[in-house]
């Protein structure tokens, strides 16, 4: 059994450019008008926003967004990465290159198409200098992304951000790695408990049987963002938003996580 407190959430998807925006979407059905296209991160500078590909645009978004509503300096937070495919729209661009003029590739886009591209432009923009991870587990990286941050306190860490995101594929990727949109979610997780803040207390569970209470995969904001490859972090998100008391997460094969949410 793990425990932690959650601090704050960020959160960015397309029509939704943060948390209350998601929290008014899934309880009254409203979303804001004229939603920016792309996030905007100003952890980074000018130059950088404009190169940034949108999977590491979105999650520094969400990423400083959680930090801000905890009130923690994004510097001093250990932080998880984790998601389902990366870039794949450079991952496409490489291929193609590869192909038709090896020499051709792009030295700015082959830095941005490894796994770790965007905790390494949050630990430069933040000027971090503690451990950042990036992790993929294909359709449970959101899981195990929970669950790498909630050993992490376990082991001794005060807190620790998490950050799941993916993006758009394009080319023949599509058929195998759908994903559609932008979305980005980020939680500070610590182990300290604060009576006004949500605490998450996860369990795994083994075997092959669906709990009754799996996630409802048809909820608000599944229907506006689910074919997004985060889709299973959304939730989550809705349980806290409208205060339920338990959900269940598929993390692995014949794998489910658990968990409770205290919202006293």
């Amino acid at each position: 059994m793990l425990k932690a407190t959650l601090e704050g959430i960020g959160f960015w998807g397309n029509g939704l450019p943060d948390w209350d925006s998601a929290c008014t979407w899934v309880r009254d059905g409203l979303r804001p008008e004229n939603p920016a296209a792309r996030p905007s991160p100003q952890l980074l500078a000018a130059n950088e926003r404009r190169r940034a590909p949108g999977t590491v645009a979105v999650a520094l978004e969400a990423a400083l967004a959680a930090c801000r509503a905890a009130d923690r300096a994004p510097a001093g937070l250990p932080a998880v990465f984790t998601s389902t495919y990366g870039e794949l729209s450079i991952t496409d661009y490489m291929c193609a290159t590869l192909a038709e003029d090896p020499l051709a590739i792009s030295p700015t886009k082959f830095h941005n198409s490894v796994h770790n591209a965007a905790a390494g432009y949050w630990t430069i923009g933040a000027g971090a200098h503690v451990p950042a991870t990036a992790i993929s587990a294909g359709p449970y990286s959101f899981a195990q992304g929970l669950l790498e941050a909630m050993v992490q306190l376990h082991a001794g860490e005060d807190a620790v951000l998490l950050v799941a995101y993916d993006g758009t594929t394009v080319g023949p990727l599509t058929q195998v790695a759908p994903s559609e949109g932008l979305l980005g979610v980020a939680l500070v997780l610590s182990r300290t408990g604060r009576t006004d803040q949500p605490t998450l207390t996860v369990n795994l569970r083994n075997g092959p049987d669906e709990p009754s209470a799996r996630p409802d995969v048809d909820g608000p904001l599944s229907q506006l963002l689910g074919g997004n490859a985060m889709q299973p972090a959304l939730p989550l998100l809705e349980a806290i938003a409208l205060q339920c008391r338990r959900l269940w997460l598929p993390a692995g094969p014949d794998q489910w996580m658990e968990i409770d949410i205290d919202h006293e």
